[in-house]
């Protein structure tokens, strides 16, 4: 092993779990090497120089041998997971594929190196899901390799920052709403993102000092699980949430999963997933007792880890916003999409009407009433697409404004028509610029 701490690989930086990794280990003085294939502002600047962007789904053994090798790596954390297949890959790829390459590319090392995977808790029995089931095949890779390992499988993490499932917990405390009586009782063991830090920590602590023999698999969690609905529950005593008076009826909750998987094919990563969903009915539950036995660490309890997470003016708004989120560019969607059609479609004669009525030739008026409602049609398409969201509400903007424009000029008598259709027009504007503050994020 080279001499003084090892350069330590973390794999899927940008992830809840792997940025609170990169900080911790950054903030103990170790060298570290963030790989993601894509970070935000916040974290470059945040990692500095140990950010670096690299698409690692799509490195063969080869590929990642070379990179873990210029990196230096002697441990290598790898954070990677995908809830359901799509843009980002598949679950087979990301959890079993990815896995046999980077077991192939550590061992081309011509130093040891020691592997960290994050993983989840349960056993094949209770595997329903291509996620669960998929990870629990890369456990069984790592298992019969010749490779120094230690596998993690934390239960529901809790981090100040809201993230994936503790970000949708979050909204639904700050809602007068529970979550369904099936997924409330479920077992949903806690894990607080310190107690994974801490083991990360540790275990490079005693590898840097020379125990090299590591074939472990730990539950990373609480002792004695809570339930999904004491977590809500803790939550919205935590951000001062509103007491519910209503209980999501179970078809509400698949329901929302089922559009979120359509909204998955548009490159949306909604929380509520049909995954998600049957994962959170499955439960969280596991035995700590060999990952303290070995470590140290008592895990902290659910009150603990949940007093940790911030709970400011911010973080209610978030709160609030984030099931918002979703409705705001679905109404956008609507808006520009509906209101296109009606003018190409419904009323073609009588919006081309009224642009003949101040003096365009009805060829130059039909022109531009077909232009106009491509336009709206595009516009909606574009934000319902989450890589061209960004793009389609500044379009929609600059097009709103250049209609309010155009009617001062053309059809000033149309600001005080009874229905105020131009004077909504602000509104909807106003709206485009909440989206784009949102937009940011998985979601």
């Amino acid at each position: 092993m080279a001499d003084g701490p090892p350069t330590i690989a973390v794999l899927g930086a940008s992830g809840l779990i792997g940025q609170a990794i990169v900080e911790h280990l950054t903030g103990d003085d170790w060298n570290v090497a963030a790989f993601a294939r894509h970070f935000t502002q916040a974290q470059r600047n945040a990692f500095g120089s140990s950010a670096i962007r690299h698409s690692l789904a799509g490195l063969d053994a080869q590929g990642l041998a070379r990179m873990l090798s210029d990196a230096r790596a002697d441990i290598v954390i790898n954070c990677l997971g995908v809830l359901q297949d799509g843009a980002n890959g598949t679950a087979e790829d990301i959890h079993v594929g990815f896995i046999e390459r980077l077991i192939d590319a550590i061992k081309a090392q011509v130093r040891p190196v020691l592997l960290i995977h994050l993983s989840v808790p349960g056993s094949a029995a209770s595997d329903a899901t291509a996620f669960s089931t998929t990870k629990r095949r890369a456990e069984g890779l790592i298992e019969a390799s010749s490779i120094p390992h230690v596998i993690l499988r934390p239960g529901f993490v809790i981090a100040s920052t809201p993230f994936g499932g503790s970000a949708l917990l979050r909204a639904i405390a700050a809602l007068p709403v529970d979550l369904p009586q099936t997924e409330a009782s479920r077992p949903f063991a806690v894990t607080s993102i310190d107690d994974v830090t801490r083991t990360v920590s540790t275990v490079a602590r005693r590898w840097r000092n020379g125990e090299t023999i590591w074939r472990a698999k730990w539950d990373v969690m609480e002792r004695v699980p809570s339930s999904a609905g004491d977590v809500t529950a803790a939550l919205r005593r935590r951000l001062g949430g509103p007491s519910p008076w209503f209980r999501m009826p179970a078809w509400m909750m698949a329901a929302g999963a089922a559009l979120a998987d359509a909204a998955a094919f548009l490159g949306w990563m909604p929380p509520v997933r049909s995954t998600a969903l049957a994962e959170m009915r499955r439960g969280v539950t596991g035995d700590p007792s060999a990952w303290t036995t070995a470590t140290g660490i008592e895990p902290a309890v659910r009150d603990t880890a949940i007093r940790k997470a911030t709970a400011g003016v911010q973080d209610i708004w978030f709160a609030r916003m984030y099931l918002l989120k979703a409705i705001i560019i679905a109404s956008l969607v609507v808006f520009w999409i509906v209101s296109g059609a009606i003018a190409l479609f419904a009323s073609f004669q009588a919006a081309s009407a009224i642009l003949e009525s101040h003096g365009f030739s009805q060829p130059m008026a039909d022109a531009a009433t077909i232009v106009s409602s491509l336009a709206d049609m595009s516009v909606g398409i574009a934000i319902a697409i989450r890589k061209t969201c960004k793009a389609g509400l500044w379009a929609g903007i600059a097009l709103s404004l250049a209609y309010m424009l155009g009617a001062a000029v053309l059809t000033p008598e149309l600001w005080i028509e009874p229905l105020g259709a131009l004077v909504k027009t602000g509104p909807a504007i106003v709206l485009m610029l909440v989206a784009l503050a949102i937009l940011p994020g998985r979601g």
